[in-house]
């Protein structure tokens, strides 16, 4: 479960993330839903501990980034926005290493690996250098390679950005997935499909702000708009309006 309190973070005279407020619970998967700009990436550097925040409180399973970020990594997994991956390993070798890294037995790195690569049908490319891999494949491999330590937190960064549309069901059943055994996803993303389809809570950021929080249906209800994307752009326009 993640806890967000009162976050901020500036970058010189650039507010990115100002009193930002809210929860993510177990067993649910909860969307961060803005415009590019919105603070949406922001917010999760500072979750897993990349950015320090200005000002503010976060707990994820308990704990405090700011002060356990060691402790943290054994309960978050994270696929980032950039991907990251060692060009010059194999995919397997790079899941390999993020298992290592997290002190897993070599029979545990390596079933783990098998399991993995099966659910995210990762057969064809598992033991080719990840140079030159296509946008589904390089998101597989981050996937897979925060997932190894079997994590109860996870935070995804645009995950089905620049998929074709096989790649993105599949990595969405993945998604429902790690719901369905208990554990807190966070997506982010901008893509109004994404939210509708997998997200029991949305969290609408815009300009750094929190606009609104609630299920689609609250959502929309509360915009007393008719769909959710009429809903998010009423909703984000009622934000910009108090911050003019």
């Amino acid at each position: 479960m993640i806890e967000v309190r009162n976050l901020h973070k500036s970058f010189g005279k650039v507010k990115a993330v100002s009193d930002m407020t809210f929860e993510a619970r177990d067993g649910e998967i909860t969307g961060l839903l803005g415009p590019n700009g919105a603070g949406k990436t922001t917010t999760l550097r500072m979750l897993y501990s990349l950015l320090p925040p200005d000002e503010g409180d976060i707990r994820i399973d308990g704990l405090d980034p700011t002060r356990d970020a060691m402790a943290i990594k054994t309960t978050l997994g994270v696929v980032p926005d950039s991907r990251g991956l060692y060009t010059r390993l194999t995919a397997r070798e790079n899941i390999r290493y993020f298992g290592e890294l997290h002190n897993l037995p070599k029979q545990t790195i390596e079933e783990r690996i098998e399991s993995l690569a099966a659910t995210l049908d990762m057969g064809e490319f598992i033991d080719r250098r990840t140079e030159g891999f296509s946008q589904g494949q390089r998101v597989k491999v981050a996937i897979a390679r925060a997932m190894v330590h079997q994590p109860q937190t996870v935070l995804m960064d645009e995950p089905t950005n620049g998929l074709d549309v096989m790649s993105t069901r599949a990595l969405r059943e993945y998604i429902r997935s790690l719901k369905d055994s208990g554990q807190s996803v966070v997506l982010s993303t901008h893509i109004m499909q994404e939210v509708a389809a997998l997200c029991d809570r949305i969290v609408i950021i815009a300009k750094g702000k929190v606009a609104a929080t609630g299920t689609v249906d609250e959502l929309i209800s509360r915009s007393g708009r008719d769909t959710i994307e009429d809903a998010f752009v009423q909703l984000i326009g009622s934000e910009e309006g108090l911050m003019a």
